[in-house]
Formats: structure tokens, C-alpha cells, sequence
């Protein structure tokens, strides 16, 4: 329930308007440096080709493989039945944000 916390803290954080506020800041995590917004789930998603950890999607301080894996996860049920979930394409300020990138 700690990554839901703080990730219900992050989106409170962050408030509407601009478009660097529709999404949570991306994780500040060594093992990779390039992510992207999965606008779907409501995650962030490692996107950083030289990374152990290319391709997974990285939510409440853990990396999840596959998108099974994610959505069996039960921090990640909590979150999605939350008033704080910004998946399904939903931001902060509305819907149809798209997908973002962070990184190099």
C-alpha cells in the first residue's frame, strides 16, 4: 500500500493545468534513464534501450516485467480502483494526454 500512498501524494502534488502536471514526474531510478508514460495503465514504462530493465513497467518502487504481472500486482489494484488512477488515457486535467517521454 506504500507505493499507492505515494503515488496518490505525487498526483496531489502535481495539481492540473500544464501539461507537465498531467502525469506524476517519472521515477528517479539508476537502473534506467529514459521512460515513458504508459497513458493506458498509468504507469511509467522503462524505455531506455542500454537498461537491465527495458520494457517494464515500473510502479509503487518496483519494476514489473509484463503488463501481467503488473495487474496482478495488489498495490496496482488499489491504485486502479483509486481516485487517484490516471490510466485509461485519463491526466490529471482531463483525458487524451497521450503518451509522454522523459529522458535521453
Amino acid at each position: 500500500m506504500i507505493g499507492v500512498s505515494s503515488t496518490a501524494l505525487t498526483l496531489n502534488l502535481a495539481g492540473c493545468g500544464a501539461n507537465s502536471a498531467d502525469v506524476p514526474p517519472p521515477p528517479d531510478d539508476q537502473s534506467c534513464q529514459d521512460w515513458e508514460w504508459d497513458s493506458d495503465d498509468g504507469v511509467w514504462e522503462c524505455d531506455d534501450n542500454d537498461s537491465s530493465y527495458h520494457g517494464f513497467y515500473y510502479f509503487g518502487g518496483r519494476y514489473y516485467k509484463s503488463k501481467s504481472s503488473l495487474l496482478k500486482s495488489s498495490d496496482y489494484k488499489s491504485y486502479k480502483s483509486s481516485a487517484s488512477y490516471l490510466g485509461g488515457g485519463k491526466t490529471s486535467s482531463g483525458f487524451g494526454s497521450g503518451s509522454k517521454s522523459y529522458g535521453g
